[in-house]
């Protein structure tokens, strides 16, 4: 007789097609079939009983050793509410099983397993578990049911359901505990059919049925196995008895035929020598050169899986035979016929129609030489087919969807030529242009978007004039007391500038080094990396630098910037984590309740922990002081020469008593912005407050030395004379503008609130302590929230929080005051923005006229010289030289 899940009754009971797989009866489609319950999934939410799934729980002291050994994957690397895909393989590098492994405790290891492999696993797994003293295997298929729920509309659902707990962390693989009701449940950010919001939940017998009930009434859709396939195989996701397993000749498939298996194995020499091992590392060596087109010696690797678009007519199914130029290379291992949405709109601003497609797609185990783009022949029965090699079949890196990407249009879209114009034609019509652009943004929009600033007429105009375009590349030598060299002649004025620009800065942050060669904040970032490594390695100047072992930061979830990521300028400076093989990044733990302050007693332990040697503060979605004072004591106190850096890119304007003094502080390194809240052009500072004598030295002049010959060699001279005059404007102005920032952006952020606006914060607390404004508008709601508001003249910045998974799924609205405040707009004048915005995104009110009216009245720049009486003449002057 044939197994079945506690869902059973209730997949009869919606008249599902039953059938038997892996020895459970299980059902294949419901009523309306596998295309509605596959498009389904891709467009709403699709519910699935995987409960037939084998789930092993392994416990004990050996526990870790035993997975480290039977599985290909790096287990030690699982922290608490981690899971990661793995594979069970034999001595010979072919795959008993693929699997999945959570940690949803800290004592204890949930393994999921194939239906049709779980009494194969369960014999191995035993069979190896003798070598093991402490280790306790126990098969809980019979008493923990299993439900998959995938598609955009999943979050909503299960966040809709939750009595107790939190999601788990937006990013795949992460894991937490909920309550559904009276249900327990361990849910996980996992699934299998490619889409880029998904959750499997585990769940006691006891509850099961309840917590299926619920996710039904809440509009999760019966998914069954047919369409479970079409979906996997969309995401180019293998299937056991397809890509693993036996191919069509009987032959053991090799683990790293499969793409994913560069995910799955590790050979960390945390594993050891686990089973496979040395075959894996054959297969592995063989996987590297055919990546590089070097096809010679590939007896481990002669076959590789790769994704097969169907051009011609007819439908790839399992077993049909592939040829290239009329050669035999190999054959379908799973094909079918698929639907898809089709969209309409362009970009980020393209959705899902009612319009449906079709598309005949495969993968194919096929001779390791082949090539994306190669023209293949497939034999469909008695005649032939045509097909192509692509990369892929679905995306899913612009959630809340994933996208079907057809084979006729892979690549970028040529727009067609312009029509034919002479030169003076485009240069008018560019002129006319930029004429129409700027009264729009200048005279007509309010910009709030908290990275921009307007730079003074003074400013703009000096960043113009004749030091533009020239160079001034210069270094200290030692030889001559640290005197700078410059290599070019003309070079006196624009060193007189430069000197006089450092001392400015030394000024406004109080500190005795500025390197303001850099011309952007990610390149101060940059240099600054560049040179702890340099100066980490100072000692050993002959073998291969070693890279910065260990970081802390605000993860990019949290607000953090993206510069101070490993995906940012972090990634060729950071070590991997010979434990968890990822770059070695440790983010600060946030307050619970608050995901946008750090939650500072919770970093202490984690310092002594891991050991930092550089400690990274500072947001790009900030709405509080970075605690500097707190983090230094814990680093002193622990005895480590961590180097404290704050990245005030967005506060830099704002640095002094009404917000925060970094150096006082205890900061090593301060990097920035000159234009976002500074008055500045767009460049970067970076600065320190080291002296000649300290051990740190060597670290700054390091610095110097990645800011040039390292990162720049003309450092844009034009804008560095527009950043002294800003800067001689913020040192003047910096006591007024930076109250009035500060009170703009709590009386904005409190009108907004008192309007019904969701707005990030605590009410008691004034909501923000910077210029910044955050206001949630839902889930995957703010990029056509901000579109909205563009189109009425008001220019926001959409951005996700940190329970979003990506900027496409953006929930939030990210607003600043630093430049209408620069323009003279003052608390009132906030709240009556506040009105006019709250019209737009709640309501369907056109309110551009209104805020044009209101711009109309703050076009004059305050907080700088531009109508000075003293510097009468000097602004005609300037333009007459252009």
């Amino acid at each position: 007789m044939m197994l079945q899940t506690i869902f059973n009754a209730g997949h009869k009971a919606l008249k599902a097609t039953m059938v038997e797989f892996g020895g459970w009866e299980m059902p294949v489609q419901y009523a309306g079939g596998v295309i509605q319950e596959h498009l389904a999934c891709r467009k709403h939410a699709g519910l699935f009983d995987v409960s037939h799934m084998g789930r092993f729980i392994i416990e004990g002291a050996d526990a870790l050793p035993f997975l480290q050994h039977v599985l290909t994957n790096n287990a030690d690397a699982l922290d608490v509410g981690e899971s990661q895909y793995t594979i069970i393989s034999d001595e010979d590098g072919f795959a008993i099983d693929d699997a999945y492994l959570y940690r949803f405790v800290k004592e204890q290891y949930l393994l999921v397993v194939n239906a049709s492999n779980r009494e194969k696993d369960w014999h191995h797994f035993q069979d190896k578990a003798a070598a093991f003293t402490d280790l306790r295997l126990t098969d809980r298929t019979d008493e923990m049911a299993m439900l998959s729920l995938q598609g955009p509309e999943a979050k909503r659902i299960v966040s809709g359901l939750i009595t107790k707990g939190e999601l788990p962390m937006p990013m795949r693989n992460k894991l937490g505990q909920v309550a559904i009701g009276q249900a327990d449940i361990f849910l996980a950010r996992t699934g299998y059919t490619g889409d880029p919001l998904g959750f499997e939940l585990f769940i006691d017998n006891k509850d099961a049925v309840s917590t299926w009930d619920a996710l039904i009434e809440k509009g999760a859709s019966p998914v069954g196995l047919g369409a479970r396939d079409t979906l996997r195989l969309e995401a180019c996701l293998p299937l056991y008895g397809h890509e693993f397993g036996l191919d069509s000749d009987g032959q053991p498939i090799p683990i790293f035929a499969c793409p994913l298996a560069r995910f799955a194995v590790s050979f960390s020499p945390r594993k050891k020598d686990f089973v496979g091992r040395n075959a894996l590392s054959r297969q592995f060596d063989c996987f590297k050169r055919i990546l590089d087109e070097d096809f010679h010696d590939l007896a481990a690797l002669p076959r590789v899986i790769v994704p097969v678009a169907v051009s011609g007519q007819g439908i790839a199914r399992q077993g049909y035979p592939v040829s290239k130029d009329g050669r035999h290379i190999g054959t379908i291992t799973s094909g079918t016929m698929v639907p898809y949405w089709e969209t309409e709109g362009e970009g980020l601003f393209s959705w899902f129609s009612d319009k449906v497609e079709k598309r005949a797609i495969a993968l194919a185990l096929v001779d390791a030489d082949t090539l994306q783009g190669d023209i293949l022949e497939i034999r469909i029965r008695k005649r032939t087919a045509e097909a192509v090699v692509v990369p892929y079949h679905l995306r899913a890196e612009a959630p809340p969807q994933a996208r079907a990407i057809r084979w006729d249009r892979l690549g970028v879209e040529i727009p067609p030529l312009a029509k034919k114009q002479a030169a003076k034609e485009k240069m008018a019509g560019l002129i006319q242009k930029a004429i129409e652009n700027t009264r729009w943004r200048q005279r007509e929009c309010i910009n709030l978007i908290p990275s921009e600033q307007t730079a003074s007429v003074f400013s703009r105009m000096l960043s113009i004039m004749d030091p533009a375009g020239r160079y001034a590349e210069h270094k200290k030598v030692k030889a001559f007391h640290d005197h700078d060299v410059f290599y070019y002649q003309g070079t006196g004025f624009v060193q007189e500038v430069e000197n006089l620009l450092n001392q400015e800065i030394m000024t406004f942050l109080g500190c005795r080094n500025v390197e303001s060669r850099v011309v952007s904040g990610q390149m101060a970032n940059t240099a600054v990396f560049s040179a702890l490594v340099d100066y980490l390695n100072r000692a050993d100047r002959k073998r291969e630098q070693r890279r910065i072992r260990k970081i802390m930061n605000n993860h990019i979830l949290g607000g953090g910037h993206l510069s101070a990521q490993p995906m940012g300028a972090l990634r060729d400076f950071v070590a991997r984590d010979p434990q968890t093989e990822k770059p070695a990044v440790v983010s600060f733990p946030t307050c619970p309740g608050n995901l946008y302050k750090i939650d500072v007693a919770a970093c202490e332990s984690l310092i002594r922990q891991h050991q930092p040697e550089l400690i990274i503060l500072g947001k790009s979605m900030t709405i509080y002081p970075e605690p500097v004072a707190q983090l230094r004591r814990m680093v002193d106190e622990a005895g480590l020469k961590t180097i404290l850096m704050y990245d005030m890119a967005h506060v830099l304007g704002l640095a002094g008593p009404h917000f925060q003094e970094p150096f006082k502080e205890g900061a090593d390194l301060v990097t920035g912005s000159t234009h976002k809240t500074f008055f500045g052009t767009q460049r970067g500072i970076v600065a320190g407050d080291i002296a000649p004598d300290s051990p740190n030295y060597l670290l700054w002049e390091a610095i110097e030395r990645r800011a040039f010959p390292g990162s720049v060699s003309n450092h844009h001279l034009g804008t560095m004379l527009g950043l002294l005059a800003a800067a001689y404007e913020m040192n003047h102005f910096k006591d007024g503008y930076q109250r009035q920032v500060l009170a703009n952006a709590r009386a904005f952020a409190k009108a907004l609130a008192d309007l019904g606006m969701d707005v990030a914060g605590e009410a008691a607390d004034g909501y923000t302590h910077t210029h910044q404004v955050i206001a949630h508008v839902g889930y995957a709601k703010a990029p056509a929230v901000a579109e909205r508001l563009e189109e009425n003249n008001i220019i926001v910045n959409y951005q996700a929080t940190p329970e979003d998974e990506g900027f496409t799924a953006s929930g939030a609205l990210r607003m600043g005051v630093s430049e209408m405040t620069r323009f003279g707009m003052r608390e009132v004048d906030f709240q009556e923005l506040a009105q006019l915005l709250r019209d737009a995104v709640k309501g369907s009110a056109t309110v551009k006229q209104a805020v044009t009216d209101l711009r109309q009245k703050f076009v004059r720049m305050r907080f700088c010289f531009d109508d000075d009486s003293r510097l009468d003449g000097l602004l005609d002057q300037l333009y007459r030289l252009l």
